[in-house]
């Protein structure tokens, strides 16, 4: 389960099941380049220095007793996570390989008149894999499964003013 805080900016308490409450939770999206320390020789790393950091908010359903300005720790399934990121990256290159082919084979054929042709089937191929998995990902398993829940309210960190 991966996990990523985040911070309760509203609440809406009208569900009607039994102590169910819509939350609506903040996180910082976060640039991997934060955290290397060649942040400052790296062009990449200056680039994401640059460009401010977005916010990302979302509406969660939950039971815990959160208040605004809690922070809560999500977890997203990492099972979830794989099967979407499979299709996202595979139904693409797949249709860009298989059109290409075809194309390709169109060409050596004599069917089509231009090599520009071929590339245009590749390209439509790569469209067709990228609906293909769009599609895939409106459904409702796949929507459940990337769907955040709440894990738990983060413990406020004691203050040390002084050691002795």
């Amino acid at each position: 389960m991966m996990e990523e805080l985040a911070t309760v900016i509203a609440i809406n308490d009208t569900s009607s099941e039994e102590g169910y409450s819509t939350v609506t939770v903040q996180s910082q999206i976060k640039s991997t380049c934060s955290s290397c320390k060649q942040i400052d020789s790296c062009g990449s790393g200056q680039v994401s220095k640059a460009i401010p950091q977005k916010q990302l908010n979302v509406k969660l359903i939950t039971q815990l007793p959160v208040k605004i300005g809690d922070i809560i720790v999500l977890g997203l399934s990492e099972k979830g996570m794989l099967q979407v990121a499979w299709q996202v990256y595979l139904w693409p290159l797949l249709g860009l390989i298989i059109f290409s082919g075809l194309g390709q084979y169109l060409i050596q054929q004599g069917i089509l008149p231009s090599e520009l042709f071929g590339v245009f089937l590749g390209c439509l191929g790569g469209y067709l894999g990228h609906r293909l998995a769009k599609f895939w990902q409106t459904r409702s398993k796949y929507i459940s499964a990337l769907m955040p829940k709440i894990l738990r309210i983060q413990t406020k960190a004691i203050k040390i003013t002084a050691i002795d």
